[in-house]
């Protein structure tokens, strides 16, 4: 917060400091998905939906324990497998987004352990919170996040067109450098 209103220099806005980090808080969460931001998480898999955890951001895959991971579907192929195969149950092999959460097939026929790897929420800043390992990692997307958010106060300053460059800045090189991270001595080929 001081940083911000550091770079402000208005003392009017102080008050509004929070809500700006908030909504650059929720942007980020919507653009960026960084390799620090997986997280890899058990759960058990014992209905057809299946709930997701409050931090998920994005699915990256999803398996029964020991097993090969389950195939990500649309809602349509969902409800055509289900048709098609007289709604079975068993060992889920398929999973779809539906409904702001999850659905499997077959319906589960006993409680499997399943692995789950997702893109999570940094933890939201606060009073009890000062720090997660987005603002520990990209201090800067922080600040012009958040500084960027204050365009309804100070209307025409030449300031958020910096601002807004220097955030577009981090965000791409954040992404670059993320995608760089995953194939980082894979030897992958081009063909």
């Amino acid at each position: 917060q001081s940083n911000v209103a550091e770079f402000l220099n208005r003392e009017d806005l102080t008050s509004s400091i929070p809500t700006f980090i908030q909504l650059a808080e929720a942007s980020m969460n919507r653009k960026l998905r960084h390799w620090r931001g997986e997280v890899r998480a058990a759960a058990t898999i014992s209905t057809q939906y299946p709930v997701l955890p409050t931090d998920w951001l994005e699915t990256i895959r999803l398996n029964i324990v020991g097993k090969k991971r389950l195939k990500m579907i649309s809602h349509p192929e969902m409800m055509d497998k289900r048709e098609r195969e007289d709604n079975t149950a068993g060992e889920p092999r398929f999973y779809a987004h539906v409904a702001g959460g999850l659905e499997v097939f077959p319906t589960p026929d006993a409680s499997y352990d399943a692995e789950f790897l997702y893109y999570g929420k940094p933890d939201a800043l606060s009073d009890s919170n000062a720090s997660n390992w987005l603002l520990d990692y990209a201090p800067d997307a922080y600040r012009y996040g958040s500084l960027l958010h204050t365009a309804p106060y100070l209307k025409d300053d030449p300031r958020l067109a910096v601002w807004g460059a220097l955030y577009k800045d981090v965000m791409d090189s954040l992404d670059a450098e993320s995608r760089k991270a995953r194939h980082s001595g894979t030897g992958l080929v081009r063909r």
